[in-house]
């Protein structure tokens, strides 16, 4: 009983020399987080400095997403021998010079995909086919009144590369004032746009003078690097030749440039919803149904979405 005792004892001293060592590790520790986090701030100051300062500013990420998959025998399922696949591609760049009187901002963005379903129980080539297909590609350059507002001409074009390039096409060309309430943040405001659309043959696409806002946001918290933009076109002519696109990036750095990624674009486009219902209307099949006309059509809204491994630059 005496022998327990004295272990027990010493049980007990040997938890609270630990608990008293912990203590005063933490207490050392105190200081030392405190001048970390002094440093860090030092750091991000010492880092706006430096975007500050003229002259080129350049950078990139994307997101890439893949999924694949394989039956064989898989007599569950109607089609026991098929393979699926859907590959998905973003790339977002700029490449900005400001200097103290001007700036010059460029920026492209690609988002490709393909989707492959292959049945072998039904002949025939059934590779990749295309998902989405967007490249927009922008500049942007500005004489400064003084640091927040410049007169400024747009050149922005936007198209598909994989299917049907230039078909439709649209290049906006104006002029106007830019507004740069923070180095993130710039809004374009350009009343004198003239917004040419190019397409191959007989269709309804038309060219029309508007107005052009654009709104661009880009920015890196720590690991999150964010790109957001709209661009919108209202047409003095007609509504119906008005468009919209907004697209959002998102990167979360995991591991030297590596991390998770999200995409997501939004769209509406009268001219390209009256476009597709024209294409695919048969009067012979559907003999009730009208011809699409723009009072008529149904202009859905697109969209489309990408998750999977980013990558920054």
């Amino acid at each position: 009983m005496k022998k327990l005792s004295i272990i027990l004892l010493l049980i007990c001293i040997n938890f609270s020399a630990k608990a008293q060592t912990a203590d005063e590790l933490k207490k050392e520790q105190a200081p030392k987080k405190e001048e970390i986090a002094k440093l860090q701030e030092e750091v991000k100051a010492l880092q706006a400095k430096i975007n500050a300062l003229p002259g080129w500013r350049v950078g990139a990420f994307g997101t890439v997403g893949a999924s694949l998959s394989g039956f064989n025998n898989w007599y569950a399922r109607n089609a026991p021998n098929a393979s699926a696949g859907n590959i998905g591609v973003t790339v977002n760049g700029f490449a900005n010079l400001i200097e103290e009187n001007f700036f010059w901002r460029n920026s492209a963005t690609i988002n490709l995909g393909w989707v492959k379903l292959d049945d072998e129980s039904i002949t025939g080539d059934e590779g990749f086919e295309t998902a989405t297909d967007v490249f927009t590609i922008s500049s942007l350059y500005g004489r400064k009144f003084n640091k927040k507002w410049a007169v400024s001409g747009l050149a922005e074009y936007r198209t598909t590369i994989i299917d049907n390039y230039n078909n439709p096409g649209y290049l906006d060309v104006g002029a106007g004032l830019t507004w740069t309430p923070t180095s993130n943040l710039v809004i374009v405001m350009h009343p004198g746009n003239y917004n040419f659309v190019f397409s191959d043959g007989s269709t309804i696409f038309e060219s029309s003078l508007g107005a052009k806002i654009v709104a661009d946001y880009t920015a890196k918290y720590n690991k999150l690097s964010v790109k957001s933009n709209i661009s919108v076109f209202q047409s003095y002519q007609n509504g119906d030749l008005s468009n919209w696109t907004f697209t959002n990036s998102f990167g979360y750095t995991l591991w030297k440039g590596i991390g998770l990624g999200f995409e997501l674009g939004l769209r509406d486009n009268k001219q390209e919803a009256l476009n597709s219902a024209l294409t695919n209307y048969d009067p012979i099949a559907t003999p009730t149904e009208a011809t699409p006309t723009f009072s008529n059509v149904d202009n859905k809204l697109q969209s489309y979405w990408l998750f999977g491994l980013s990558y920054s630059l």
